[in-house]
């Protein structure tokens, strides 16, 4: 789920909000939240967009995710260890775990 909130949780926010907002009230403030995560959707996506045309190449299937700091170590590791050619001969190598990072 969304935030990893359960149904359980979901129905004691909807209950919370029912009292706080009141039921009259209720479908409005929900249509506004609606709004506000629709356009922040958006918002979101032309800032990925942009950042990635201002990376420029090598960056076309670039994620919101792999701007993480762990994820983006453990890709650059990754592609470091599939182009190495001395990784590719048969001497054992030392290989980094990236979930040790």
């Amino acid at each position: 789920m969304f935030f990893d909130i359960g149904a359980g949780e979901l129905m004691g926010l909807a209950l919370l909000a029912m009292i706080l907002v009141g039921p009259e009230r209720l479908p409005k403030v929900a249509v506004e939240a609606a709004k506000l995560v629709k356009k922040l959707r958006n918002l979101t996506q032309i800032a990925t967009a942009e950042l990635k045309e201002n990376l420029g190449p090598g960056f076309e299937n670039l994620q919101p995710a792999d701007l993480h700091p762990k994820t983006f170590v453990k890709k650059q590791l990754a592609d470091l260890m599939d182009d190495n050619p001395v990784a590719k001969t048969k001497r054992p190598q030392a290989r980094i775990d990236p979930d040790l990072i």
